[in-house]
């Protein structure tokens, strides 16, 4: 699995969200307008109407207008299967979480989701790598990579693990600082990640 493969695994759940939202502006019209509508527009790169659709499936799936961490996982888990996503699912949630109060409301939701699916490059990898920094820190080090990593190949399930070597998440953390951490000083700043991130899309 390459490093660009892992950077942009956060992606599967929540495009097909947005391959939704197309579908239900032609089949339905929402009559239910959230409070600050227009402020939330004015803040992501989505349209009113596209606002309307995601508030009403977000209030389908969580009436009370919150999501906990355990509902969170569960929506989570449909998307794989195969595998146990409950840890990656975990540390996706912390990053939608800005206030740290273990809920996450549909604006952090839709403040989110509008930088994963049409924020800029810079946007998406400053995300990311909030991410990665599971202790918010403002470094990545050797051990959340890890616990990244892991999570990633526990998510993905059969379709991972047999054709890895018991090796591979650590081979991949290696890897990863090799390319990342400029300066060898055993952690990757944000700096170093987008810079790298950025370096490996001009090779492609």
């Amino acid at each position: 699995m390459s490093i660009a493969r892992v950077t942009t695994k956060i992606n599967i759940f929540l495009s097909s969200l947005s391959d939704k939202i197309e579908d239900e502006l032609e089949m339905t019209t929402v009559c239910h307008r959230p409070e600050g509508l227009e402020q939330l527009e004015a803040q992501t790169n989505f349209t009113k109407r596209e606002l309307q659709v995601l508030y009403r499936g977000f209030k389908n799936e969580c009436p009370s207008g919150v999501v906990n961490e355990e509902t969170f996982k569960q929506i989570y888990a449909q998307f794989f299967p195969h595998g146990d996503a409950s840890m990656y699912a975990h540390y996706l949630f912390n990053a939608f979480d800005t206030a740290q109060n273990g809920s996450v409301k549909f604006e952090d939701f839709v403040m989110a989701l509008s930088i994963l699916l049409r924020g800029t490059v810079h946007e998406k990898l400053r995300w990311t790598f909030n991410l990665y920094d599971i202790n918010k820190d403002g470094y990545i080090n050797k051990e959340e990579m890890m616990d990244i990593v892991k999570a990633i190949y526990d998510m993905m399930g059969k379709y991972t693990y047999p054709v890895l070597k018991e090796d591979a998440p650590r081979q991949h953390v290696e890897v990863f600082f090799q390319k990342m951490d400029k300066n060898k000083d055993g952690v990757v700043t944000l700096d170093e990640f987008i810079e790298s991130c950025q370096e490996v899309r001009t090779k492609l």
